[in-house]
């Protein structure tokens, strides 16, 4: 018999201890992972484990009779579907029910008030001009007002501006930063003078120059413009303290796009009032938005707009007319329902259709404002009809039945492996365990990671994946027998029936991953979790089946017990029906002259 190959085969078959103990240590680091960040457990779908039900019903804008219908509520659908789940399998179910509402299942261990203000508020979006801001509150406090200086410094308390805890700024994708752009701008301090467009009066005025004042008390306060509307608003302004949870609750009601409004924003734990102009450009304006890193500045995270014709148009005339102001007047506010969630400021006008949102972003941040800005827009408006509690007594007693069935396929795909494989199960049977505890541990982290939670269908991916680990173990031993039943010994068998084994099982799970795809991609709510599992598990057989089913029998191949045959390893030459193996022997020397062919 040739000896195996030098190379590739030879190093696998003389060190499998190697992978043996690489995914010796992957297994510990994730069970390590798992213990260190206190979810042991998989986090359970609403089926199982209970949840909130949200029910939304949809209603006609002013003027629109007839904006409730299915195109519309399909893409609301589709909003709410993408701002609940986001990039992650959180299992949030959104659905149509009826022809005018929409029915939201969120899992338990979910912020249902955070989801519920995800749903609930998306429905109008505004980019409007900034007349005043501060913080209310015990954080309110007066502080010197300043003016943004050539150096870049200014005053120090912080700009109301989304998550972010200093200054954002907006810019052209290809605008060059200037002194004014880099500059943190961070007073606070009221201007006695608006631009046109900027006041609450709608009444053109001249800019202010050289200090911003402000007002003796040291508050800043909107200036007064004679109006009694603009005084009873700029009263609301200035009794306002978004700390308080009724008032913040009534600072926008009632105010339509078109009017100056009151609002509040909350940046890092504080409180801010703003005073704000008409709307200037609608949510339904911006075509997209998306977070990313900065290459071309300090590498933080930004987010880029992208806008549509006619918004791109609006967003040129409003920040064109704002750089020409002093802080905060050229910042825009945008506000989803009433509530300001960024306030970046401008330098410049902004043409093109495209622009970018940049401060001291968080990745999370700048991932929450660019949802917000790309599906803040509803075609409709909604409000919650009900908000109700899902027990899981059902989905308890479907799980109980789905893991006795899962438990009964476990021992009958057992049981067959001892029959008709007998001493091979030292090798199948760890596997399978080695895969399980894989997917539990994976499980278990995805769940706080992309907020996988584990449903029924889920459930039933992983009882199918027991079948397709089991099937790459039974390819792999049964082309070890064909190798045997050619008269071949235990380990270049072994060797020689990988590779082609080992071409089988790859195409196999190829295809199972391909069809998992696919079904994860058209499919929406429980079917992407059997999806989701399904390829998971089968990304984890590939693993097992390379770094522990091949190196573990390369081991065993070595122990006399497989090597000589027992007829209890599984591997016995006689009852597979091997052929004798092939020995070469040399024909004697004899007598020259013909020999007859029968006695040769």
């Amino acid at each position: 018999m040739a000896a195996p190959k030098r190379g590739r085969s030879a190093s696998a078959q003389s060190k499998p201890g190697r992978s043996l103990a690489l995914i010796l240590i992957a297994i510990v680091a994730l069970t390590g992972g798992m213990f260190a960040s206190g979810h042991t457990t998989p986090r359970l779908g609403i089926d199982l484990a209970g949840g909130t039900s949200i029910t939304l019903q949809a209603q006609n804008e002013p003027g629109q009779p007839n904006a409730i219908n299915k195109t519309n509520m399909d893409t609301a659908v589709e909003i709410m579907n993408r701002r609940v789940n986001g990039l992650g399998v959180s299992e949030a179910e959104v659905q149509t029910q009826g022809t005018s509402n929409i029915v939201v299942n969120i899992p338990k261990g979910t912020n249902s008030e955070e989801a519920r203000q995800q749903v609930g508020t998306t429905a109008k979006l505004y980019f409007r001009p900034v007349l005043a801001s501060e913080p209310t509150g015990k954080a309110a406090q007066p502080t010197p007002s300043t003016s943004p200086s050539s150096s870049g410094t200014s005053g120090s308390t912080p700009t109301p501006s989304g998550s972010a805890t200093a200054g954002q700024k907006a810019t052209s994708p290809s605008g060059s930063p200037t002194p004014t752009d880099s500059a943190t701008s961070q007073g606070r301090a009221v201007t006695d003078a608006l631009k046109a467009d900027a006041t609450p009066s709608g009444t053109p005025t001249a800019p202010a120059s050289g200090t911003p004042k402000a007002p003796a008390s040291g508050t800043p306060t909107p200036p007064a413009t004679g109006s009694a509307a603009d005084q009873k608003l700029q009263a609301q302004y200035t009794a306002l303290d978004c700390s308080d949870d009724a008032q913040r609750a009534k600072a926008d009601t009632g105010s339509k796009p078109g009017d100056p409004s009151v609002a509040c924003g909350k940046i890092s734990g504080v409180w801010y009032k703003y005073l704000l102009g008409p709307a200037a450009v609608d949510g339904t304006d911006v075509k997209n938005a998306q977070a990313a890193i900065d290459t071309q500045g300090a590498g933080g995270w930004q987010v880029q707009m992208n806008f549509t014709s006619a918004g791109a148009k609006k967003f040129a005339d409003v920040t064109g007319k704002l750089a020409q102001n002093q802080q905060p007047q050229n910042e825009f506010g945008i506000v989803l329902d009433g509530e300001v969630v960024s306030s970046p400021f401008v330098s410049q006008a902004i043409t093109g259709g495209q622009a970018q949102i940049s401060g001291s972003f968080s990745q999370q941040e700048a991932q929450s404002l660019a949802n917000v800005l790309s599906y803040g827009a509803l075609p409709l408006s909604f409000k919650v009809q009900s908000m109700t509690t899902v027990t899981a007594a059902l989905g308890g007693e479907q799980l109980h039945a789905g893991l006795i069935a899962g438990a009964i396929g476990l021992a009958l795909v057992v049981i067959y492996l001892l029959v008709f494989y007998r001493g091979l199960s030292i090798v199948a049977i760890p596997s399978l365990l080695v895969s399980a505890i894989l997917t539990y541990v994976i499980m278990a982290l995805l769940g706080p990671a992309i907020h996988f939670a584990l449903n029924l269908p889920a459930v039933c991916g992983a009882i199918v994946a027991i079948g397709i680990t089991a099937d790459s173990f039974i390819v792999f031993f049964e082309r070890i027998r064909d190798e045997i039943r050619e008269g071949r010994t235990l380990r270049p068998a072994v060797e020689r029936a990988w590779p082609r084994a080992r071409r089988t099982i790859l195409v196999s799970d190829f295809v199972s991953f391909l069809a998992a795809a696919v079904l994860f991609i058209v499919t929406v709510g429980k079917v992407q979790g059997f999806a989701f599992t399904l390829g998971l598990t089968t990304v984890l057989d590939v693993v097992v089946v390379f770094l522990f089913t091949k190196p573990l029998m390369t081991v065993l191949a070595r122990r006399r017990f497989f090597a000589d045959g027992h007829k209890w390893s599984g591997l016995d030459p006689k009852g597979l029906g091997a052929k004798p193996p092939l020995r070469r022997t040399r024909r004697p020397a004899g007598p020259a002259g013909p020999v007859d062919p029968k006695e040769a």
